[in-house]
């Protein structure tokens, strides 16, 4: 069926036509402000990373609603990002162009309440990973209204979702080596049950909408395979968002452009030795690359 064709690659060509040189009119307001909600006790490195992707990808303002005790570790690790508490009384949602919420969040009920609070309040993008992902699989209710499909609350976001093939097999109910089998149609499978821009990361990325058309990345490397890779993903993807690209195109180009880092990170610190944090400091040199056409 025309539904479930693959309809093509993810290329420098395609990335090119969503991501321009910048107007020299151009200030911080115009670029996107995030919110990252991320990081608990002994994962304060998630939000740093997601954080450092966002601002390598052109995000004008990014603040971290993360736990206090943490935001020491995030003002040292990304000291162009500002602190905000997990108190959802404290964010005025309707100030941000895009919302990131998962990377070492924790599997607190308390934390189960702030995706529901995002997921019903916020009317913008919202890009899920990590343990946000994880809550949804425990969790059938909030699945219900991640897929806006719940009997009570309504969704009213757009909807990224970015699980890794444990992630994706917990969400799905497949063994993992179903996911490794068959994965376009896990992907197609992801997208078609949350209602949502699915990106199943690995070896030849998948990006997926629920009609069922399917883009294969084109970049990245086996260096990537790191912990923090996915984070600084998230935040990539958000900033894209947060630039005025639409879910699909942002998280296309996002992991085009996150392939490409690692490719380039792999050519200076080579592949065994590759690190996130290395991925999320060569995302200058990938965009780079392609505003300059080489």
């Amino acid at each position: 069926m025309e539904k479930m064709r693959n309809t093509g690659l993810i290329d420098a060509a395609y990335v090119k036509t969503y991501v321009h040189k910048r107007d020299r009119q151009v200030h911080k307001g115009n670029c996107g402000k995030l919110l990252i909600v991320a990081g608990s006790c002994g994962m304060g490195g998630a939000a740093v990373l997601c954080a450092r992707g966002a601002l390598r990808t052109g995000a004008g303002l990014v603040q971290v609603s993360a736990p206090q005790e943490l935001w020491p570790v995030i003002h040292t690790g990304v000291m162009e990002a500002t602190c905000l508490s997990r108190r959802t009384g404290d964010w005025d949602l309707k100030g941000y162009q895009a919302v990131a919420i998962g990377p070492g969040l924790g599997v607190k009920d308390e934390d189960k309440k702030l995706i529901e609070h995002i997921l019903t309040q916020y009317t913008g993008t919202v890009i899920l990973d990590a343990d946000g992902l994880n809550h949804l699989a425990e969790d059938e209710d909030l699945m219900a209204l991640a897929a806006d499909r719940g009997s009570g609350y309504r969704r009213s976001c757009q909807l990224i979702i970015t699980p890794h093939p444990g992630e994706a097999s917990r969400l799905l109910g497949w063994p993992t080596k179903e996911i490794a089998a068959d994965r376009i149609g896990a992907v197609r499978a992801l997208a078609e049950r949350l209602n949502a821009v699915a990106v199943l990361k690995g070896a030849g990325t998948l990006v997926a909408v629920p009609s069922g058309e399917t883009y294969t990345n084109t970049t990245g490397n086996p260096g990537m395979a790191t912990g923090g890779s996915g984070d600084v993903l998230t935040g990539m993807i958000a900033a894209l968002v947060g630039q005025g690209l639409g879910p699909l195109e942002a998280a296309c180009c996002g992991v085009y452009l996150h392939g490409l880092a690692g490719d380039l990170g792999a050519g200076y610190w080579g592949e065994y030795s590759l690190m996130a944090s290395d991925i999320a400091d060569s995302i200058a040199l990938a965009i780079r690359q392609i505003l300059e056409g080489n």
